[in-house]
């Protein structure tokens, strides 16, 4: 978006220098600093409420790369509902308590790859569908299990922070 609309400006200037011949100088200067000026155009709040989002998923998938979930609720919403492979888990931290945490605690590594984030801003919420490949090394046995693996999460903007309200993930072979 910033290209087309630094084109466009580029192309403006360009053509007004051409009708003011007598400013050519003047105009050749300003597409320079313009060309070269890097962030001349604001970043949206819609773009850095995707970002903010992003960071959000960001967070919780290294924490769980690092197995280590201690302050992960503060991504969440007190009320948040998560959901896995069909199956309702209740809240994140009833989720953390009794799946996560006990999960986590068996595996040498879990690791994620191939990762692609879309998010759609709507207000004060935020849609984001997550795909990617994942590998845990089981600590007992060393055994790899790879799977692939969606997820798809509501967010609500809550005192200006970004918070998982609705998480569902499921894997396949």
């Amino acid at each position: 978006m910033k290209k087309i609309l630094s084109a466009l400006a580029i192309c403006l200037v360009v053509l007004s220098s051409f009708a003011q011949s007598k400013e050519a100088g003047t105009e050749r200067e300003a597409i320079k600093q313009f060309v070269t000026k890097d962030n001349n155009l604001p970043v949206s709040p819609k773009a850095k409420d995707e970002d903010a989002v992003k960071l959000v998923l960001k967070q919780y998938n290294n924490a769980v790369e690092k197995l280590d979930v201690t302050g992960t609720e503060k991504l969440f919403t007190a009320d948040s509902k998560m959901y896995e492979s069909g199956g309702s888990e209740g809240s994140y931290a009833h989720y953390l308590e009794h799946h996560l945490a006990p999960e986590l605690k068996e595996f040498k590594s879990f690791t994620f790859s191939d990762y692609i984030v879309e998010v759609q801003i709507d207000g004060n919420y935020a849609f984001a569908t997550e795909t990617y490949n994942y590998t845990i090394i089981v600590a007992k046995d060393n055994t790899e299990v790879k799977r692939k693996g969606v997820a798809t999460s509501v967010l609500r903007k809550v005192k200006g922070e970004w918070k998982i309200m609705i998480n569902h993930n499921s894997s396949r072979k």
